[in-house]
């Protein structure tokens, strides 16, 4: 079921699936992938190489090769069941193809493994994947201006994510939460985004660890007068991130935007008249009170402040 879910993702966007590829990240990424399947099949080239078949064709998979792609296949297909962007289907099919890629090429030839893992660290080095590039209504803060924008009037719900360049789960994420502003933002409820990659001091302040293996890269916030109310991923007494699919689904759900949204946009509207208590948006975490904060009645936020 998985597979098929895969598959007919990949035939629904394959038109974006084209331009990706045509993009230098994802053409050297897909060179890498297919490198030792190119090596074996290529003639003048796989007369050459060891095999353990017993008919001696050097230019098919051996059984033990046959073992490792299918077990690729399977890993590839467990860690797609989670992934809720083409972008995330791509990107496991071409990181656990190179590291089949590494193992094959080692068991090959180390002299060939070590040629291999040396590019595909240079490539690690030299390439970084493009970041999204499309519509949004998002503000970006700084170390400066996070704690000022988010306090500036208490009326003002922010969902702000703290990020890193860096991180494949937040480039994947991107678009998802780009969507979510382009529904949902308005004039008491926006989105914002702070890189805690570049700016430790805001990770610090707001306890979000920015360790390479650390879980709560991205992690999506809930401020209302300046404090934080709910956060996802949450973090165990243990100080781990607790696992949790960021789909657009789910932050809806969670962060109740469709009443928060439906209140601040009515309110939006009544320009110069204080909104009465009980027109309020409530925003209610599970196990957690209710918090009644007003909102501020001002234009749309600008799609990007750098």
């Amino acid at each position: 079921m998985a597979l098929l879910t895969t598959f007919f993702a990949f035939l629904y966007h394959l038109p974006r699936v084209y331009k990706w590829l045509l993009k230098p990240y994802y053409v050297a990424s897909l060179i890498l992938s297919v490198a030792f399947l190119m090596v074996r099949k290529t003639p003048g080239i796989c007369e050459h190489l060891a095999s353990q078949r017993e008919d001696g064709n050097s230019c098919d998979f051996d059984w033990r090769e046959v073992e490792i792609l299918m077990f690729l296949s399977a890993i590839v297909m467990m860690k797609n069941r989670r992934a809720i962007t083409v972008e995330q289907h791509v990107g496991n099919i071409f990181l656990f193809s190179k590291v089949a890629n590494v193992i094959l090429f080692f068991r090959l030839d180390i002299r060939m493994g070590l040629l291999y893992l040396t590019m595909c660290i240079v490539f690690l080095m030299t390439c970084k994947p493009p970041l999204y590039m499309g519509p949004e209504y998002i503000k970006y803060f700084s170390d400066k201006t996070i704690e000022e924008e988010l306090e500036r009037d208490s009326r003002v719900t922010w969902i702000v994510e703290f990020f890193a360049n860096w991180s494949p789960e937040c480039q994947s994420f991107a678009s998802v939460y780009a969507d979510l502003s382009l529904k949902y933002n308005c004039a008491g409820l926006k989105f914002g985004k702070v890189d805690v990659g570049r700016y430790g001091e805001v990770a610090n302040k707001y306890k979000v660890s920015t360790s390479p293996l650390t879980k709560q890269l991205p992690t999506l916030a809930l401020f209302q007068g300046g404090k934080e109310l709910m956060r996802r991923p949450q973090i165990d007494k243990k100080g781990r991130a607790v696992s949790w699919t960021f789909s657009e689904e789910n932050i809806i759900r969670e962060f109740n935007l469709n009443e928060l949204y439906q209140k601040s946009k009515k309110l939006s509207k009544n320009k110069g008249e204080k909104p009465a208590e009980d027109q309020l948006p409530t925003v209610l975490e599970k196990d957690e009170t209710e918090a009644e904060p007003e909102v501020q009645e001002e234009e749309s936020e600008s799609k990007k402040d750098k």
